[in-house]
């Protein structure tokens, strides 16, 4: 299974209380292109793609030009576990991309690769690529972890 874990690309600062409305940048909307041609390619095309219903995410989303399903167990401040278990990581098969935040997406990354309780950074706009080894049970190899400018 290949678990693809793509922070939001920068948003707009906070506005009050209104965390979730929180719209790309035009520097965001430029990471997301970027982002985004460089998976196009790379996909397959059964990608299961779960997004955090945060507009900067939809939107970071929106740029591969493909169908998602808006998941609210991957808001923000949401755990590990939670992205784990809506991804079916690691027996689901297949690929599945999420779309979220941080430092949630980092305790992912690290939970999945069997860190414990540690966390990587993952920059604004970045992937982390992660793929388990169904022939060899609990190996996870770091498949890609790319920025945007990177790509």
């Amino acid at each position: 299974m290949d678990l693809i874990l793509w922070r939001h690309a920068e948003a707009e600062d906070a506005r009050g209380n209104d965390d979730l409305g929180r719209a790309l940048t035009a520097r965001g909307r430029k990471q997301a292109a970027q982002m985004a041609a460089w998976l196009a390619t790379r996909l397959p095309a059964s990608t299961r793609i779960l997004v955090s219903p945060a507009v900067r995410c939809q939107q970071t989303a929106a740029a591969l030009g493909r169908p998602v399903m808006t998941v609210d167990a991957i808001a923000p401040n949401a755990s590990a576990g939670a992205v784990l278990r809506a991804a079916g990581w690691p027996n689901a098969g297949g690929a599945v991309l999420v779309v979220g935040h941080q430092p949630t997406l980092g305790e992912t990354a690290a939970r999945a690769m069997d860190e414990g309780h540690e966390h990587w950074q993952v920059r604004k706009g970045a992937v982390c690529w992660l793929r388990s080894d169904a022939g060899r049970p609990g190996v996870v190899v770091v498949y890609a972890r790319k920025t945007p400018d990177e790509v």
